[in-house]
Order: structure tokens, then C-alpha cells, then sequence
């Protein structure tokens, strides 16, 4: 296969480009690192698809509503392909061409290449031998025979998150609940080195990134299969003595890996955010064991107090699951139960949805939807009477913001604290007392109305 090299980057450069991130923040980080390399190569990456060559869809195909969004964007670019519109060349990258390469292939003839999840690194490639065939019905390729690995990750990427930064620290995942197709799309866990980590987040600090959130299938089981001992904390440790980073975000972690050394780190350490994302699936302990998770209410329970006790100000996110095999409402109550016990200020709730090779796939007592809504239903009102009740407790209090972007209607900037990730967590409109707030700066604000849907109003206090 010819490499962009042997073209003319003049060339390269009258090719225009759009990648389109699908899916999770681990997805954006790896269209992130195919956008570094193409324009390397000398590409036109734009953000137009009526406007594109060749159009770069990284999709998700983890739940049944992300292979669906994944197939509408793939129909939708195809709308404006050759001879309807300027569009000449489709390419299908990530889990969704991990999992079905051949169908995509066959059912969406308009889509000329996949890539699968260990193939991001050779999309320069592929685009160089795609654009010498602009007007031709060419072979399609297919790169989906390895799976996984970390190898494409470019230290000195580019980000298209102006106010933080997503931090890949390992990929894949060792753990094999039974809903879950992880393992099948991306692999056993890797960590990537810890050096390679801490030099990527210099170089984001050297850009004037200010914060940086960790991401992995299982950010706790960071170093447990290279270094042999789990090293979340230790990473922590050196990633907090990098000038210029203020803030580091820990997403995705086991309760299990939860550890008293985390906690503790995290306690003392004024650069790690008082925040946790820990998905606990489920809140009975049949069901947690029909889903081959390592937690117990039990120890859900002993973690949770201990968090809260080192880190009485923590936010704590989690994500649950309702409708899963043999559930019954005996179940689903003890679920809803725990929830009003363990009091988790963020919650995320899904369906259950029966995904090919996994184990839960064919399991008998198969849940009907309307039997999923409704549970899906309950869960979400209980948590936001949770939620609301929390967020009230933040009235007043002065906290310390990440100014991420300005308001649609220009009035207000929003910004998120410690307790708030991106894209999942609700935000803070500011009112800002001084002139101009800088994107990306770190500002203290006192928080004065919470909305029912969550999103907080704050102004900004004297200095700012």
C-alpha cells in the first residue's frame, strides 16, 4: 500500500478531510491522534462533510442505541457522497468495524474502508491509497484482523477540547462482565508506561492545558499487568508534579480498585479532583454476580464510607443497569434501595441490551422493554429527587471553575469545578464581574441558584 509520502504534500493538501468522533471520550482521543497524523501528512482536516473528500466516521458500537447512531451518521455522510455531493471516500473506523467489518461492508456498499481498533495508526495510509482512487469503484479494504492496543497514541496530539484534556492511560479491559462487549472490540487491558504518559501530559501542559481527565476501561487497574501491583496512585503522584496542570480527573474506575491508598492520595493531594466515577451496575448481589462483577453491596457500602469519610466533599458518579436477565422486582427494589442508601450525587442509568458474544447474550428470563422503560423511568426520577437534594447543599459555597466556553445567547460563560466531568456532569453558568474571563483559566465563583435540571448558576467573586 503507498504511503502519503509518495505524494506531493501540495497534493495532500487540496485533499480535504472531516472526522467524525462517535461514542465515548476514549473514541474523541482517538480521532484526536488520526487528525495529528493526517495533517502531519500534509491533509486538509476540516470540520465540513458536504465540503470533504474523504469522510472519517469512528464509531461506538458497545449498545445497541450506539450502533444505531453509528449506522444513521454512516447514512447521513452518504447522502452527500459522489455524484449526489463532493464526498469521494467513506471510511468506518473503531468498535463498529472491530465487531461487524464484513457487514458493514456488505450492507453499506457506499463505505470504502474500515479500520478496526488496532488499525487508527495506519489511517495515513489508507487515505493515501483511497485518494489515488477518487472516481474509481475501488477494492475495499479491510484492517480489523488485530484487536486493540495503544500503540496509535501520539504524545504531541491535537486537542479539540480547548479548557482540558482526555488522557488515555491504558486500553482495553481485563475484566469480562457478562453484558459487556469490551473485551471483544478493544482486548485485555493495556497500560500504557507510565513515562509516556507524564511526557504526553507536559507537552498538554505546555499547550496551556490546564486540566487533564484520566481515561481507560478501568482506570484502577492502571500497572496491574505491567508493573504488577496496581500504580493509579503512583501515576497520580507524578502526573501532580508537572507545572501547569491544576486539576486531574480520575473517570472510570472499579469499586474493588477503589483502594485505601487511592483514597488517601487523593485526600491529600490539592491537585486531584474530589471526584469519582465508579460504575456499580447494579445494587443487589444476584444480579451483581449474574453479571460476573467482583462487587458486593457489601462492598460498595465500605467503600463508599470510606470516600466520604477521608473526602467528606467528593462527588460521587455512577452508572447502573436495570432490566438485565432474570431481574425480578424483588431485584430491581433492593436496586432502588441501595440507591437511597448509598446517595451518589450523579447517576447514569441504561437498558439493558443483549450484545452477540457476550455471555448475558442468550441468557434465560430475557427482560421485555416496557418492563426496562419503566424500571429505566423509576431509577431516573429517584435519582434526580436524589440529585437535587445534594445540589442544594452547594448553595453558597464558593468553589473554583474551569472556564470551558461562552453560553449560546453570549451572556453567561460556563464552566464546570471539581465536581462536574465533561459531557456527562451538569455545568455552571457564570456571571462574570470583571471584564473578560479567559477560556481554559481556573476562576473561583460562588454558587447561587441550582436548576431542576441540575445546571448551577454562580458569579464570579472579588479578584476574578
Amino acid at each position: 500500500m503507498p504511503t502519503s509520502m509518495d505524494m506531493n504534500n501540495t497534493d495532500n493538501k487540496n485533499i480535504k478531510i472531516t472526522l467524525l468522533a462517535l461514542g465515548c471520550s476514549k473514541n474523541l482521543v482517538d480521532c484526536e491522534n488520526m487528525s495529528t497524523e493526517l495533517k502531519k501528512a500534509g491533509y486538509n482536516v476540516i470540520n465540513d462533510v458536504p465540503a470533504s473528500d474523504i469522510v472519517v466516521i469512528n464509531t461506538c458500537g458497545f449498545i445497541e442505541s450506539a450502533k444505531k447512531e453509528a449506522i444513521d451518521n454512516i447514512l447521513a455522510v452518504a447522502d452527500y457522497k459522489v455524484p449526489n455531493g463532493n464526498v469521494k471516500k467513506i471510511i468506518v473506523s473503531g468498535c463498529l468495524s472491530q465487531r461487524y467489518p464484513e457487514d458493514i461492508i456488505k450492507e453499506l456498499p457506499e463505505v470504502d474502508a474500515v479500520l478496526g481498533t488496532a488499525h487508527y495508526g495506519d489511517i495515513v495510509d489508507v487515505v493515501a491509497k483511497l485518494s489515488t482512487e477518487f472516481g474509481k469503484d475501488s477494492e475495499k479494504i479491510n484492517l480489523t484482523s488485530d484487536v486493540g492496543g495503544y500503540k496509535h497514541l501520539v504524545k504531541d496530539r491535537e486537542i479539540s477540547t480547548e479548557a482540558y484534556a482526555w488522557l488515555k492511560i491504558g486500553e482495553g479491559c481485563l475484566n469480562r462482565c457478562s453484558f459487556c462487549a469490551i473485551p471483544l472490540i478493544r482486548g485485555n487491558f493495556v497500560s500504557r508506561p507510565m513515562e509516556d504518559i507524564v511526557e504526553e501530559a507536559k507537552l498538554l501542559a505546555s499547550k496551556g492545558i490546564k486540566e487533564i481527565v484520566l481515561a481507560a476501561q478501568d482506570t484502577t487497574n492502571y500497572g496491574i499487568e505491567l508493573y504488577k501491583e496496581r500504580s493509579l496512585t503512583k501515576l497520580l503522584k507524578s502526573l501532580s508534579e508537572i507545572e501547569g496542570i491544576e486539576l486531574i480527573r480520575v473517570m472510570y474506575g472499579y469499586m474493588d480498585g477503589i483502594t485505601s491508598d487511592l483514597i488517601d492520595e487523593i485526600a491529600r493531594n490539592p491537585k486531584v479532583a474530589h471526584y469519582l466515577d465508579i460504575p456499580i451496575q447494579h445494587g443487589c448481589n444476584k444480579i451483581l454476580k449474574a453479571m460476573n462483577r467482583r462487587d458486593t453491596t457489601e462492598l460498595i457500602t465500605s467503600r463508599l464510607e470510606a470516600i466520604r469519610k477521608a473526602i467528606p466533599d467528593c462527588i460521587i458518579r455512577t452508572t447502573v443497569m436495570v432490566g438485565f436477565p432474570g431481574e425480578t422486582e424483588e431485584d430491581f427494589k433492593e436496586l432502588k434501595a441501595n440507591l437511597k442508601k448509598w446517595k451518589f450525587d450523579r447517576l447514569g442509568c441504561f437498558m439493558f441490551s443483549p450484545e452477540e458474544g457476550t455471555k448475558a447474550f442468550d441468557m434465560p428470563d430475557q427482560i421485555d422493554e416496557e418492563t426496562k422503560q419503566r424500571r429505566y423511568d423509576e431509577i431516573y426520577e429517584l435519582q434526580r429527587q436524589i440529585s437535587s437534594e445534594l445540589s442544594q447543599k452547594r448553595l453558597g459555597t464558593v468553589t473554583r471553575v474551569n472556564v470551558c466556553s461562552v453560553s449560546d445567547d453570549g451572556i453567561f460563560y460556563i464552566g464546570r469545578s471539581y465536581g462536574e466531568s465533561p459531557e456527562v456532569d451538569p455545568v455552571i453558568y457564570i456571571a462574570s464581574q470583571a471584564e473578560e474571563l479567559r477560556i481554559g483559566d481556573f476562576v473561583d465563583v460562588k454558587i447561587v441558584d441550582c436548576s431542576d435540571d441540575f445546571d448551577m448558576t454562580a458569579v464570579t467573586i472579588d479578584g476574578n
